[in-house]
């Protein structure tokens, strides 16, 4: 912990990702940080956090509560100030995306 009892900012994406790592696609036995699905974390100087994620496909059918459980679990960490999850299918997902945990996972190695 820093002096003031906030987290650095490697702490603090640490903990982002520990709690990313408790949301699992309903379909599929892994969580989305596993599967692959955030694309990247970002952390501003008022602990404010931006989350950049896709989805399996375009007509996913948790596009809607997917990206939305993952911001209101972020934004539940007591130091981050705000958090938004933007979705882009830039690039789009593919099985290469995955961890080899979710691979081992689903049989797939």
């Amino acid at each position: 912990m820093a002096n003031d009892g906030k987290l650095n900012k490697k702490e603090l994406g640490e903990k982002i990702v520990k709690v990313i790592k408790t949301v699992y696609d309903p379909e599929i036995p892994v969580d989305v940080y596993e599967l692959g699905l955030i694309y990247d974390v970002f952390v501003n100087e008022n602990y404010g956090v931006k989350i950049l994620m896709t989805l399996t496909t375009p007509n996913c059918p948790v596009a809607e509560s997917l990206p939305q459980e993952v911001e209101d679990k972020v934004k539940s960490i007591s130091i981050v100030t705000d958090a938004e999850v933007e979705i882009t299918f830039d690039p789009p997902w593919s099985q290469d995306l995955m961890s080899e945990e979710a691979k081992l996972e689903l049989g797939m190695l």
